[in-house]
């Protein structure tokens, strides 16, 4: 039966076109694949559903009635809910509170009746199937959970049709198969969703149906059985898709980074060396510590033990300040938390690094800052209007473009990559292996921290394998295959 039509939907903003003649068909219970590159318009589609955006034309109606143009209480009552990718979980709260936020169960003279409350949270949790204790604080939940929390707050709000924006991207392998499962139990229990992502093995595991758009416009929809990965990167790239294996062999030069018996928290004895030009990949199970060495290294958590050698010289008691001085730059994992400064611009968000640094040059022309901006722009192909827009304005894809024009603008000579090409569509991936490599072949190191050992593939030279955070192997490039690495990530080897 179908739930959702969007029917010829277009939209502008300051001129330009952002969706043109877009239409969009949901069935009940069905998981619909809603995919293409950054920009292509996946995201303002959701916001004109979800009543967050006015559409300029076209017609959207949900269970056969008309959805009011631009209002998020009627998507809200029709049964529409949104589970963003930057996870809307108040931590600070408990379970059963989340749930309850802004629909409080109240008794005699208002108090609220934490108990009804409690029990109510406790049914839904078990009707889910899910083992989610409703007096536990939100904070201490694993992304996971916080994740399967966002669903049961869709759910509690009657929601009908869930729409999932990325909701993979800090999953661990066992928390995807958790999570997956439970998609696909609600499926059949009449509940549908639109499953936004970038990871095609994803895609052709949990969606029936797919849309792609492309630059704006409607380009293909089917069912997932009938097509391949390869069809739907051609039909989100267009012609310039080419899946190709990018990695050149180069010369390299001295060791400019060395970690000798390095110890932390999460990680132990750990001892590498990089040389100039060289990219070094990193990859293991999520825990296993490869994120925290490269946060040692940057001087963003304590190091116990061992020592840090940068440039030949060693780097004692590092802190960030000191790293950045010494020509490390560093893209973390968690965008939204350690990266993104929402408040600024494009502009600011660029430059802001080198002038933390650069104490010869207090004034800021904002000329020079923007030609400099200009060039990174065109060179990391950013999607952007004006570099006055606030860097929330932009995709989460193009936000990852502005934080590696930001290292470069401070001509960081070490840049630590963890997770670089997360939350990144296929084509702007390409153009990220790219740049890596263009990067090395100008002189600079680079560290790139990984899930997909397939990235790696294209891009590294050789390749530390992390297991229980330690070093489990060091791979050449002509080594670095899914099956070994597995191996060695989970011990078997």
């Amino acid at each position: 039966m179908e739930l959702l039509k969007m029917e010829h939907i277009s939209k502008s903003f300051f001129g330009v076109k952002v969706l043109d003649d877009v239409s969009l068909t949901i069935q009940q219970g069905e998981i619909h694949a809603l995919l293409g590159e950054n920009g292509a318009g996946k995201s303002t589609l959701m916001n004109i559903l979800s009543g967050v955006y006015t559409r300029d034309a076209g017609s959207v109606t949900f269970e056969g009635k008309e959805l009011s143009n631009g209002s998020i209480s009627a998507s809200e009552q029709a049964g529409i809910a949104f589970v963003h990718q930057e996870l809307n979980i108040f931590n600070d709260l408990e379970v059963y509170e989340n749930l309850f936020l802004g629909k409080e169960i109240t008794g005699f003279g208002g108090r609220l009746d934490k108990k009804a409350m409690i029990r109510e949270a406790e049914e839904l949790f078990r009707q889910m199937d899910v083992p989610l204790k409703p007096r536990l604080l939100a904070g201490d939940l694993v992304t996971g959970a916080k994740q399967v929390l966002e669903i049961a707050k869709a759910l509690h709000s009657k929601a009908k049709l869930i729409i999932l924006d990325e909701p993979t991207t800090a999953l661990n392998n066992n928390e995807v198969e958790h999570f997956f499962r439970l998609i696909r139990d609600l499926r059949d229990k009449g509940t549908a969703f639109i499953f936004i992502s970038h990871k095609m093995p994803e895609i052709f595991a949990l969606a029936d149906h797919y849309t792609v758009l492309r630059n704006s416009r409607f380009i293909s929809s089917g069912v997932i059985a009938e097509t391949t990965p390869e069809q739907i990167t051609r039909d989100m790239v267009g012609e310039t898709y080419a899946n190709e294996d990018l990695y050149v062999q180069r010369e390299l030069g001295d060791v400019v980074l060395k970690v000798d018996q390095l110890t932390g928290e999460k990680f132990s004895n750990v001892s590498f060396s990089c040389r100039k030009g060289e990219i070094l990949g990193v990859t293991g199970l999520q825990g296993a510590g490869c994120s925290e060495v490269l946060q040692a290294i940057f001087g963003a958590i304590p190091v116990l033990s061992g020592n840090i050698e940068i440039h030949g010289q060693l780097a004692g008691d590092e802190t960030i300040h000191k790293a950045m001085k010494k020509g490390v730059g560093m893209i973390p994992a968690n965008r939204k938390e350690n990266s993104v400064l929402p408040d600024m611009t494009l502009l600011e968000n660029t430059y802001l690094s080198r002038h933390t640094i650069d104490t010869r040059n207090p004034s800021i022309s904002k000329r020079a800052e923007q030609k400099r901006y200009d060039s990174y722009k065109q060179t990391l192909n950013i999607k952007a209007n004006r570099s006055d827009d606030l860097i929330v304005s932009l995709s989460g894809g193009n936000q990852q473009k502005i934080i590696l024009a930001r290292w470069l603008d401070t001509d960081a000579q070490i840049l630590l990559m963890d997770n670089p090409t997360q939350g990144i569509d296929v084509g702007a991936k390409e153009e990220i292996y790219r740049l890596i490599l263009k990067l090395a072949e100008s002189g600079k190191t680079i560290i790139v921290n990984t899930l997909e050992i397939p990235e790696l593939k294209k891009i590294a030279d050789r390749c530390i394998v992390f297991y229980h955070g330690g070093i489990a192997a060091d791979l050449a490039h002509d080594e670095i295959e899914e099956n070994a690495v597995m191996m060695y990530s989970t011990g078997a080897r």
